[in-house]
């Protein structure tokens, strides 16, 4: 299945390369075009919303209509996305860029995976050995977001040297491409190649076919069946909680990292150059802990050890920056540092172990949707963790209060679950578990 995995790696890494390429860039593009840093939240608030709003209707239709489908239009409609973000000169054209994004970004929560998921199984059997795959694939995602952080932050900055070629960009233009403009625009090109490559290479096995009135019938019994899956399986709703707990962290990251970065430095501009340098940082340590969870599992002898060990990694790393909060130099500052790093390691290395488990305890035909159910638990857990710690005072309180909700999260898993073992497990399929799984850490590495 070398061939698969392979694929897998290479569709993750297409998809997410262009959303790298934009990370630096945007805000900075659209306060370029004059608009209020009031009005570029209310673009960001757009795209979360119609991910949260389609995150499991669009798991559904991956698990109605197939795969390759719903891939080739999240790509579709993150080249137009992009397109739009790059050129709109107004708050709607923007606000549209940002929505269309947002439902690519829910159109592709899952169905790669499912695909690699499904191909494994189909050629190997449920007890196919699922978490190299994963790990890698996970690493591909951390490596192309931290490539096109850096390129998409140095294209601006090289076409501004020289005799003013950006200058000339815009003259060319009428204004209407930017320095600042380019990293979308590639994003858009490589969104392109991106389709191109799923409709060329993700062949999967032929489903029945579907009318318009079927798919209809068919999506929401499969988001109904997705929901129910987690109020009564006990390992899928700690993988969910799991989930809630990573996104609470990652927010509080996003929301004060960057101010403690433009404290350091003494202005917004360098400061936010320091936070893109963290960002990619934070994706090498996720890639790492991605390539390191197959030997977690090992060393810990199953996957949900393995989870519980990465979690606490999490937690330790949220710890160090409430401890550190108030540092300005020296050996702090390098706590601070390290504690950052040890939470992007530890989250890496704990999604393929916790998807492992979840793949186990689904069948083929909600496996998308639970990964939407999964995906929707980070992104509501991390809005309500954004509104409780910007309203918490300034200081340690908020890093360590989410840090808590991480070491929580680990406790979760000190306990097997019965029926987590290779499959659908007895509690997925409504029947009662019967025997204890075995270790997840039996697979063989790849």
């Amino acid at each position: 299945m070398r061939k698969a995995r392979r694929r897998y790696i290479t569709v993750c890494a297409l998809f997410w390369l262009p959303i790298g390429l934009t990370i630096a860039p945007l805000v900075l593009l659209f306060t370029e075009r004059g608009m209020a840093l009031t009005a570029v939240a209310g673009f960001f608030a757009a795209h979360s919303l119609t991910t949260a709003l389609l995150e499991l209707p669009t798991g559904g239709l991956s698990d109605v209509i197939g795969r390759r489908a719903v891939l080739a239009a999240a790509g579709l409609l993150n080249a137009v996305a992009f397109t739009f973000q790059a050129l709109g000169t107004t708050a709607w054209a923007i606000t549209v860029g940002m929505a269309l994004m947002g439902a690519a970004r829910a159109l592709s929560s899952g169905p790669a995976e499912a695909w690699y998921v499904d191909t494994v199984q189909a050629a190997r059997g449920p007890g196919a050995e699922l978490r190299t795959g994963l790990a890698r694939g996970g690493a591909a995602v951390s490596a192309a977001l931290a490539v096109g952080t850096l390129v998409g932050g140095g294209v601006p900055w090289l076409l501004g040297l020289g005799p003013d070629p950006g200058e000339r960009l815009r003259e060319a233009t009428s204004g209407a491409v930017l320095p600042l403009s380019v990293p979308p625009l590639m994003g858009s090109a490589v969104a392109l190649v991106f389709v191109a490559y799923v409709l060329a290479v993700l062949r999967e096995p032929g489903r029945p076919s579907v009318t318009p009135a079927g798919v209809l019938r068919g999506v929401p019994a499969t988001v109904a069946a997705g929901l129910r899956l987690g109020g009564r399986n006990a390992l899928v709703r700690r993988v969910l909680l799991s989930a809630a707990a990573a996104g609470g962290g990652l927010a509080t990251v996003e929301l004060l990292v960057p101010g403690r970065a433009a404290a350091l430095t003494g202005a917004p501009e360098s400061g936010a150059v320091l936070f893109a340098g963290l960002a990619c940082t934070g994706f090498v340590c996720s890639a790492l802990g991605n390539q390191l969870a197959p030997l977690t599992a090992r060393l810990t002898g199953s996957g949900e050890r393995a989870v519980l060990a990465s979690l606490s990694v999490c937690a330790a790393g949220l710890l160090l920056l409430g401890v550190t909060s108030a540092a300005t130099d020296g050996a702090p500052l390098a706590l601070a540092a390290m504690g950052y790093g040890l939470l992007y390691l530890g989250l890496g290395a704990a999604g393929p172990n916790e998807n492992d488990l979840l793949h186990r305890s689904v069948t083929s035909a909600g496996r998308a949707t639970a990964l939407s159910v999964q995906s929707l638990a980070l992104q509501l857990a991390g809005v309500v963790a954004g509104l409780t710690v910007t309203a918490l005072p300034a200081g340690p309180l908020p890093w360590l209060l989410v840090s808590a909700v991480l070491f929580a999260a680990a406790l979760l898993w000190t306990r097997r679950v019965s029926g987590a073992g290779p499959g659908p497990s007895p509690e997925a399929t409504g029947d009662r578990a019967t025997e204890p799984a075995r270790p997840m850490a039996q697979g063989r590495p790849g």
